[in-house]
């Protein structure tokens, strides 16, 4: 046996068979166990994971956690334990946090694993016999029949009408007919008609094949290695985090240093004292309430997504899918209903539409527009009874849901027999079958025997157009008479359907019984009379139209790319809006590219057809290389790769494999496109609110490091001590703060475009909003605190008042950050958001705590205020809220600063 690799499908089943040295028998007992030795058992290996306690120290590997560790550690030593818990209680909060956000895309490794057939029937030592699948060994001669999985790669031997069901692997929304022939070395997946592949369901007849791979050697495990060597992508959000916090960390000990070296070398401060202060100012600068606010925000994103049937598996998914500027999907049971429905039927002289998609026997037929009975025109009504008759497919109904069991294809013809009330009951006891002769990939039709009320009797035959025309010499008219057959129009018929993406079937009948007892092959030599060309499509989802159209509003690129053909793949995008005008791409055209065109390609075209899976993990990984944010939908096993790659994978939830929503970020319990554009909305005002927070949370830690750095400058006591630093910091993120999280979504939320992947969580913007509302807190309550020091008020109470203008400063702030530029002085801004409201009346009687109970007074320092010193730190909300809002006025009323302010 040679162990060089073959491309199987380009060899004949017997050199196949002579290259893996199996003899007609089955291999012996010896040769078993030499292979097995030499391949390993046919089983995918368990990937290497890391343990809990690993994934949580992992955690704490974040520059600002050790910025906030490193502060607590000191304050420990130092024997400010107050700060030293205040300070790990958030450090392990984050942590925690963030352990359990750990995503668990290895998951999908185990169910792919869970594809690989339990059981095989093999031939060995010249007998039949069933053995576990992993058993197998290349060379070993396997049985397969209707229901079996395939339990390894296989050459196809010998085949009788086998139709296996390789839409987990290629996409392909049919079964596929197999046979034995070998097919070019460089066909594609899904044309190699003489492979069965692991992990794929044979649907109909019978087969015998030689094993060809085992394992990780087969296609199965193929897919398997390619998502075990994916690197899922960090979020647009958590990178913009993970550098905005690398910043911040810089920025904050490199003020602290300096600080440091002012204070005691320029100011003389002991440096205990000035490290305090130092400690303080860390404290303020740190936003260590971003962790909790952020997941908040998430979290409530995904209930609003839950709603709309999107059920996201991973928080930073949120998000992300607000940044998407790309969406490629998958064609079938995605954008379209995997639910096969006849569109067109032709007959001589006329071309009639059939209106309804789907399974549900709701639809018309038409000629022009204009509505026709079928019962007047006789060449139509025989042949959807015809189609009706010659057919093996049943129909049911469970809870007003039409089902199909059977051939696609034939449920087809089914739905349009019921909405033309010749449904196969009434036809069947009207016409009863005496005889059939099955579909063979050989023939290619399917032949049944009947005989009519009057017993007249009728051979019916459907199957492939140019089959069904060298059968017939003649055609049934309009006027319901037989005459001669025009070739030449059937096949300019075939032409134009087939280049609509349908896929085409032939109804033809003779008024004769059989020769013999039985319906023979010799029936069928010819003397048939054409009744009509019937087209067949898999139609896109009425919804999924629309919501392919309310993403290409919110400038989002909708791409498709599917196992199926091109014809079919350019026909469905036509009716999408999907890659209208452009042409279709073929993943051998793909293959044939290096990545560099592909970046170019990628793009300008929007459809590619007959797609593998290294071809989408390819185009992700393309576009993503030319900066796109890309969310990718599938259903199979053949898709878990590209979505794992994905910064959003999408799998479906009804028609989905487990490995499909094990890979996927999110999943679509109704398998709708739709629902991705509802996600879409909400990822975008998750993003909304997290810049709202961030913007609502900056000054404050800005207000309060300017404060000690005034006082440090000025040679003053310190106004606020680390201590009350940080209850300010948890006040405000837990009560004021949180309200921001539920901010409903803007109106024009879907008319921007996406925004920039490169983009900076805080642009120059951002910087100047910080910086102007920082000043203003500061001004509020560095000044209240000079004033009180200035009248003779204790440092206590002169604190206490300076915390107070800061929390004061928060609420009014709370209620300026709900809109970015739009004004909040009216009844929308100032009471739209209730959450808002609840939050400013849960935070005074914390303030108040703080400010009067003798626990808190001990704790923090602080003292009892008198009316009048509220009355003062009134005043400072105030003038917060008032240039705050003048401020947005001045950026709305200057054209150059609202577009910096909106980019």
């Amino acid at each position: 046996m040679s162990d060089q690799p073959h491309p199987w499908h380009a060899l004949s089943g017997a050199e196949a068979q002579q290259r893996l040295a199996t003899p007609p028998g089955g291999l012996g007992s010896a040769e078993i166990e030499r292979r097995r030795r030499q391949h390993g058992p046919n089983r995918l290996a368990p990937p290497r994971r890391r343990g809990p306690l690993q994934r949580l120290l992992l955690q704490f590997h974040n520059i600002l956690l050790y910025v906030m560790m490193a502060a607590a550690l000191v304050t420990a030593l130092l024997g400010h334990w107050v700060d030293t818990g205040v300070l790990l209680t958030a450090v392990v909060i984050n942590a925690l946090i963030g352990f359990i956000q750990e995503g668990k895309a290895e998951n999908a490794l185990d169910a792919i694993r869970a594809m690989l057939s339990p059981r095989a029937t093999v031939i060995r030592d010249g007998r039949r016999m069933e053995i576990d699948a992993a058993e197998l060994v290349p060379g070993d001669l396997v049985l397969l029949a209707s229901g079996d999985r395939v339990p390894a790669d296989l050459r196809l031997l010998q085949c009788k009408e086998l139709r296996v069901e390789e839409a987990a692997l290629t996409g392909e929304s049919l079964p596929v007919e197999k046979d034995t022939a070998a097919v070019a070395a460089d066909a594609p997946l899904g044309d190699r008609h003489g492979m069965a592949y692991s992990g794929t369901l044979v649907v109909y007849g019978q087969a015998t094949g030689v094993v060809v791979a085992t394992g990780a050697a087969t296609e199965l495990g193929r897919i398997n290695h390619l998502l075990a060597g994916v690197r899922a992508l960090a979020t647009p959000l958590l990178r913009q985090i993970d550098r905005f916090g690398r910043t911040l960390a810089i920025a904050i000990l490199g003020i602290g240093a300096l600080t440091f070296i002012l204070g005691t070398l320029w100011r003389g401060h002991a440096p205990e004292e000035m490290f305090m202060m130092v400690v303080a100012l860390v404290a303020s600068a740190i936003p260590e309430g971003l962790p909790a606010i952020m997941t908040v925000t998430l979290a409530l994103g995904v209930q609003r997504m839950a709603r709309r049937q999107a059920i996201v598996r991973r928080l930073p998914a949120v998000e992300t899918l607000g940044s998407v500027t790309v969406i490629c999907s998958d064609k079938t049971g995605t954008l379209t209903r995997n639910e096969m429905t006849v569109q067109r039927v032709v007959c001589a002289g006329h071309v009639f539409d059939v209106g309804g998609v789907g399974y549900a026997p709701v639809g018309s037929l038409s000629v022009d527009g204009r509505h026709v009975e079928v019962g007047h025109y006789p060449a139509l009504e025989l042949a959807i009874r015809s189609g009706v008759l010659c057919n093996d497919a049943r129909m049911r109904v469970e809870d007003d849901v039409w089902h199909v069991e059977g051939d696609p294809t034939e449920g087809a013809l089914l739905v349009l027999g019921n909405k033309t009330a010749l449904q196969h009951d009434s036809c069947a006891a009207a016409w009863p079958r005496l005889d059939s002769i099955p579909f063979e990939s050989q023939h290619r039709f399917m032949a049944t025997h009947h005989r009519d009320l009057q017993g007249q009797d009728w051979l019916l035959v459907k199957g492939a157009p140019e089959r069904i025309l060298d059968m017939c010499d003649r055609q049934f008219g309009h006027s319901s008479h037989e005459q001669p057959l025009d070739p030449d129009y059937w096949r300019r018929m075939a032409t134009d359907t087939a280049a609509q993406g349908l896929r085409l079937l032939a109804l033809a009948c003779k008024r004769a019984a059989p020769a013999g007892a039985s319906l023979h092959m010799d029936d069928m030599q010819g003397g048939f009379t054409l009744l009509a060309l019937v087209g067949i499509i898999d139609p896109p989802r009425e919804e999924a139209i629309a919501a392919v159209a309310e993403c290409h509003r919110a400038g989002i690129r909708v791409k498709m790319i599917t196992g199926d053909h091109a014809e079919t793949a350019r026909a469905i995008g036509a009716q999408l809006a999907i890659g209208v005008g452009k042409p279709a791409m073929t993943g051998a055209e793909l293959a044939l590219i290096d990545d560099a065109a592909l970046r170019r390609v990628v793009m300008e075209v929007d459809v590619f057809a007959r797609a593998s899976p290294e071809h989408k993990l390819r185009l992700v990984r393309a576009l993503q290389d030319d900066g796109q944010v890309v969310a990718m939908t599938g259903d199979g096993v053949n898709d878990a790769p590209a979505l794992k790659r994905a910064d959003v994978g999408v799998a479906m939830g009804n028609k989905g494999t487990e490995a499909a929503k094990e890979a996927a970020d999110m999943v679509l319990a109704d398998d709708n496109f739709a629902s991705i554009a509802h996600a879409v909305r909400e990822g975008r005002a998750v993003y909304d609110n997290l810049k709202k927070f961030i913007l609502f949370m900056l000054p404050t830690n800005g207000g309060e490091a300017l404060v000690v750095i005034a006082a440090i400058l000025l040679q003053l006591t310190l106004p606020l001590t680390p201590a009350q630093v940080l209850w300010i910091n948890m006040v405000t993120s837990a009560t004021l703060g949180l309200a921001l999280a539920f901010e409903p979504a803007e109106g024009d939320v879907m008319a921007r475009r996406p925004r920039s992947p490169s983009s900076r969580l805080l642009s120059g913007f951002f910087i100047w909003r910080v910086l102007f509302v920082s000043v203003l807190m500061m001004l509020g309550a560095f000044g209240l605190f000079y004033w009180e020091l200035q009248a003779g008020t204790s440092v206590e109470c002169a604190r206490t008042m300076a915390v107070n203008a800061v929390v004061m400063a928060e609420m009014f702030y709370l209620l300026n950050s709900r809109f970015i530029l739009a004004p909040v002085a009216s009844r929308a801004g100032l009471f739209g958001n209730p959450y808002a409201l609840l939050a400013i009346a849960a935070c005074v009687p914390l303030q108040l705590a703080f400010t009067y109970a003798a626990p808190m007074q001990a704790i923090f320092g602080s003292t009892g205020l008198a009316g009048d010193d509220w009355l003062k730190v009134l005043l400072a909300g105030v003038l917060v809220f008032g240039l705050a809002e003048l401020e947005k006025w001045a950026i709305r009323r200057s054209p150059w600063a609202r577009h910096l302010a909106e980019d």
